[in-house]
């Protein structure tokens, strides 16, 4: 499974990470820069360290899990 990672810095300068399940892909930079934006605009998010005050990163991450059989 694909999830986006969008990361944020906080008031206290630590990093927050939001995750989207099922990203649309090719991800469009500037529609995520422009939505990470937004997000810290209209403070849609805070955090035990504050409100969010800056982008820091954003980045599609896939994870796959295999299930071992034991016997």
């Amino acid at each position: 499974m694909k999830t986006l990672e969008l990361k944020f810095e906080n008031a206290d300068g630590k990093i927050v990470t939001y995750s989207l399940e099922k990203p649309i892909e090719p991800v469009d930079p500037a529609a995520v820069a422009a939505a990470m934006d937004t997000i810290i605009a209209e403070n849609a998010f805070t955090s035990s360290g504050g409100n969010l005050v800056a982008k820091k990163s954003a980045r599609v991450v896939e994870r796959n899990v295999e299930d071992i059989e034991l016997v």
